[in-house]
């Protein structure tokens, strides 16, 4: 029977793990997500379904934890905000490597450097781009709203078992932090039916199976890489999300994901309210891009403004995927600042209309 809850973004995040049937937590306290980990502790869901809650000496530890854990098919999360996923980067690029599915969680603040705890969607590039070392992508939900803070835990450890493959859940930390109602749905069983023959889950009369990212045959990790590249592949003609809002009759178009998708929301109502038509489309999955989307509304309007709270990182695909048929320009605050309406309808009147 379903609830409804007033909650953080990263208290949703933490009962979306607890009832999608996660086996383990291994994280490290930063701010501004160290709710998740003080939440699911404070829950005790090993009394409720007997998932593992551990606090690592450090974020480092806390990915090869993950590692470890994850490679004997259990359902395991992390979670950090952009210093701590900075650590982690190793182990990411080794766990995608290997094809561990886990779900990552960044609940992002301003940098470079420790910058501020203040919110910020600047790692844009160091996900989606690969932030390790290697050819490896990482399949990034980016939630606009407390709810798909709980909705996508769920979902990404669906997509992680998927496709055998680590999951990033993107946020920023005003999703983190903001309070919402949450609709809170029934507990999952304890995660069994799917593909075991891959884990470490004891020999039973077949070969052992070695969970490495190492192979120092070339022509073996040249075949790896693109059995990967394959996988890819599969993900970006399957596991595109988006959302469109009043994009049929746009002759402007946001493009913002995040909490500047819902600040330019009410940019956009502001503009119409001017006789502006503008649209708003907002990426949900970062990472696969919806690039053919965009191209196609980008063949309909005058101009593009993207809104980040970064210098312009999301740009660049927005770029390539209107092909440059279409002038696009980027507004974004930095360092923790976020922006408001008024300045977002105040940087698209600038830039595009009256530019």
């Amino acid at each position: 029977m379903k609830e409804l809850r007033l909650m953080k973004g990263n208290e949703a995040i933490a009962e979306g793990a607890i009832r999608a049937g996660a086996d383990a937590y291994f994280g490290y306290p930063i701010t501004p997500q160290s709710e998740v980990m003080e939440y699911l502790m404070m829950e005790k869901p090993h009394e409720r379904t007997g998932m593992v809650i551990l606090q690592a000496e450090s974020e480092v530890a806390s990915i090869n934890m993950l590692y470890g854990a994850a490679g004997t098919g259990k359902r395991v999360m992390t979670s950090s905000s952009s210093p701590g996923i900075s650590l982690m980067q190793e182990g990411i690029s080794y766990m995608a490597g290997a094809e561990l599915p886990c779900v990552l969680v960044n609940v992002v603040r301003g940098g470079p450097g420790l910058g501020t705890i203040q919110p910020s969607q600047s790692d844009y590039f160091q996900t989606t781009k690969g932030g390790g070392h290697g050819d490896y992508r990482l399949l990034t939900l980016a939630p606009a709203y407390v709810q798909e803070m709980y909705d996508f835990a769920a979902l990404g450890f669906e997509l992680a078992f998927k496709y055998r493959t680590p999951v990033m859940i993107q946020a920023d930390g005003l999703i983190g932090q903001m309070m919402e109602k949450v609709e809170i749905g029934d507990q999952a069983a304890r995660f069994t039916e799917f593909d075991q023959s891959w884990a470490t889950t004891g020999k039973k009369g077949r070969e052992r199976n070695i969970i490495t990212s190492l192979d120092l045959d070339p022509a073996r990790q040249e075949q790896h890489n693109i059995h990967l590249q394959a996988k890819y592949a599969d993900i970006v003609k399957a596991e595109v999300r988006f959302e469109e809002i009043q994009t049929e009759d746009a002759e402007y178009l946001f493009v913002a994901y995040g909490s500047s998708a819902r600040i330019s929301q009410k940019a956009m109502q502001l503009a119409r309210a001017k006789g502006i038509k503008v649209g708003l489309f907002r990426p949900i999955t970062l990472w696969p891009f919806p690039t053919e989307q965009i191209d196609a509304i980008s063949k309909r309007v005058k101009g593009i403004l993207t809104v980040e709270q970064s210098a312009g990182q999301m740009i660049e695909d927005v770029k390539l995927a209107s092909q440059c048929r279409v002038q696009v320009e980027h507004f974004g605050r930095m360092g923790g600042m976020v922006p408001s309406p008024e300045e977002v309808l105040e940087a698209l009147e600038q830039k595009l209309i009256g530019g």
